[in-house]
């Protein structure tokens, strides 16, 4: 695939970021995309391996090597080298609901398992896929409406990629859907989660825009199990999907946790999605880092966009605290590669001016007049315990936890249903017939697998809206 010499002829050049003085004024993308023939020749580096390992799945593990969507990346490397983009985006569209999402806020397990990357040169793959679905999205998306309609009404509980992209599947396949969210707007994670200096929320509204075309029916502000009872669901539809997302987040038990001005990840992000978005934040209290000493707990994707989030609104310091030990530079390509490598990982936001410090554990917090202001933490050896003789402090007026989710919401839906859950809290449903113990209920995504990445949700709901049309109609002729 690409050109032959492709790999021996061009280094790897990939997208730059607009300078930080410049991106920490706004909140808008500063990626600045490579121009058309560079964009070409990176696509002509992909050398024709004999096992693609970009897209491959483990013999041991039957997981994915690299793209969990199975993106047919060296067939659309070599269209975008020879410069068919038409029909790159055709094929990349065949696999993946939302490219445009992927190429911005995936962290690209294709380019870790890339056979270039043996020498630390992968070919460009998440660029490649961000400029094939932006020049198909900016010649228009056109609706896949159905030959036919199936007279079978499927409704959908969550909105985020996972749901999406199993609504839209099913769409396609004729049904009626019909997508229940509680928020104001589409998106779930993706809009309230993902800031928009990382993924303008354009690219959601035109996709939901692209499945209303297609005959899906959006219902925002309903909270199944709350405001709607989820009976009615299961009474009034054929099928129901539960792609509710693992929103219960990992808390921090600690004395001093019930001070002012410590708050979840994901209670603060999404704040500030809300005031970009000009939608009202409604009775909550405004959580804002300005003028305030930062911390954030967990090093994560959310940790990190917590950070960029805080430098934008101005605050005097930030800190990231992360449990685990510093990961090496380098990783070890003979005991890692193809799969994914634990090596040091430095986003964007970290280089806004974050301070970094691993293998910290936060003792407890204190604070004046019911209000956060110190840390008192301490260095932890190999068992996460205390090194004695490293204890710190630090202060701070804004302490955001981003320790990631434990499952998802049980209260309302989950417990109404009376639906089986595993040992980690997560719905059951394996990965064949994705049905849960109650019958014509479906889970996908973080709500069935827990929480991951937004490739492994659109996997999700590609499989379970499989999984429905052949439940509803005997077969199906959707992709697996």
């Amino acid at each position: 695939m690409g050109k032959i010499t492709g790999f021996l002829e061009f280094e790897r050049h990939d997208r730059k970021y607009a300078p930080v003085e410049e991106r920490i004024k706004h909140y808008r993308e500063f990626v600045v995309p490579l121009p058309e023939k560079d964009v070409r020749e990176q696509a002509a580096r992909c050398m024709d391996c004999g096992v693609p390992y970009c897209h491959g799945t483990s013999r041991i593990t039957g997981q994915p090597t690299g793209c969990p969507v199975n993106n047919q990346i060296p067939d659309w490397n070599d269209l975008t080298y020879r410069g068919e983009w038409d029909e790159a985006a055709r094929n990349l569209h065949s696999t993946n609901n939302f490219p445009e999402v992927t190429g911005r806020v995936c962290p690209a397990p294709c380019e870790a398992s890339c056979t270039l990357n043996i020498d630390d040169n992968p070919v460009t793959i998440k660029t490649i896929e961000c400029e094939i679905a932006d020049r198909a999205i900016a010649q228009g998306l056109k609706p896949e409406t159905p030959a036919h309609k199936t007279g079978k009404k499927v409704a959908v509980v969550g909105s985020g990629p996972a749901g999406m992209a199993c609504a839209q599947q099913l769409a396609r396949a004729g049904h009626d859907v019909h997508v229940f969210e509680r928020w104001a707007k589409a998106g779930g994670l993706m809009r309230y989660g993902i800031p928009d200096f990382k993924m303008e929320k354009v690219h959601i509204d035109r996709r939901v825009a692209q499945m209303q075309a297609e005959g899906v029916t959006f219902h925002y502000g309903v909270h199944v199990g709350v405001s709607m009872p989820v009976d009615k669901l299961t009474a009034e539809y054929d099928a129901v999907v539960l792609s509710g997302g693992s929103e219960k987040p990992r808390d921090l038990p600690i004395p001093g946790r019930e001070l002012t001005g410590i708050h979840f990840a994901m209670d603060f992000l999404p704040q500030q999605n809300r005031r970009v978005g000009n939608e009202p934040l409604g009775s909550v209290a405004p959580i804002l880092a300005t003028a305030k000493k930062v911390v954030v707990i967990g090093g994560g994707d959310t940790g990190s966009d917590c950070i960029g989030t805080s430098i934008r609104q101005g605050a005097v310091s930030v800190t990231n605290f992360e449990i685990m030990p510093a990961p090496p530079e380098k990783e070890n390509k003979d005991l890692t590669w193809p799969n994914w490598p634990l090596k040091m990982r430095t986003s964007s936001s970290h280089l806004e001016g974050a301070k970094r410090d691993f293998a910290v554990g936060t003792l407890k917090f204190s604070g004046e007049n019911g209000a956060v202001k110190k840390l008192h933490c301490a260095h932890l050896d190999d068992k996460f315990k205390p090194v004695p003789g490293t204890e710190f402090e630090i202060e701070a007026d804004l302490v955001l936890l981003a320790m990631g989710f434990v499952h998802p919401v049980h209260e309302g839906m989950l417990k109404t249903l009376d639906v089986a859950l595993d040992q980690r809290g997560n719905v059951v449903a394996d990965t064949n017939s994705y049905i849960t113990s109650v019958p014509k209920v479906f889970a996908a995504g973080d709500m069935r697998r827990g929480q991951s990445l937004v490739v492994w949700a659109i996997r999700e709901g590609r499989q379970c809206a499989h999984a429905v049309d052949k439940f509803l109609m005997g077969s199906t002729t959707l992709p697996r």
